[in-house]
């Protein structure tokens, strides 16, 4: 891939973002359907979420990689098993029910470490990625989940919603993320 494409992925953090809240969006009225019994219709979109996600991980695939490109890559295929593992617990199409948490939990926590290295993001989002993802490991006890299923919920919502809000928002700052992909100023 020559300079110029490369160049294209800095400024293209806000179509991360926007795909991210698409996402968001997404997942939210799935699961809301659902609640409300309207299972085929919830099942579809959590479907459509699931898909943004898949477009979410391989984004951040492309963001990250000039941070480490093999932790960027095992993110990313943490997430795509996360998604795999939803999809396939939607259909009940696996002969166990494999929890997308133990796909995620870790997903986040590798994130949050590129966040925090990668001087073009703020390093407080990337911290609390990282807390997020234990959080997610920890939500896989039931005990866990019976006394603090809010409190870890409410902490993946503000990690997840405040990396998507700010490449929305504010993007990633660009000469830094040109410096760690190699791209020079004038491609």
């Amino acid at each position: 891939m020559g300079p110029t494409a490369e160049s294209s992925k800095g400024s293209g953090a806000r179509v991360v973002g926007a795909v991210y809240l698409f996402y968001f969006l997404t997942a939210i009225s799935g699961q809301l359907l659902l609640s409300r019994h309207l299972a085929v219709i919830g099942e579809a979109i959590n479907l459509v979420s699931f898909a943004a996600y898949v477009a979410v991980s391989l984004l951040f695939y492309g963001l990250f990689k000039p941070v480490n490109r093999t932790l960027s890559l095992l993110a990313a295929a943490l997430s795509l098993l996360g998604c795999a593992a939803g999809v396939m617990n939607e259909f009940h199409l696996a002969p166990f029910h494999p929890n997308p948490l133990w796909f995620f939990a870790p997903y986040c926590m590798l994130l949050g470490w590129l966040v925090l290295r990668s001087t073009f993001l703020p390093r407080v989002i990337g911290a609390i990625l990282m807390l997020a993802g234990v959080a997610w490991l920890a939500y896989l006890s039931p005990a866990v989940v019976k006394a603090f299923a809010h409190w870890i919920q409410a902490v993946g919502i503000l990690s997840e919603g405040s990396l998507m809000l700010w490449l929305l928002v504010m993007g990633v700052d660009e000469r830094r993320w040109r410096e760690r992909a190699g791209v020079s100023q004038a491609a």
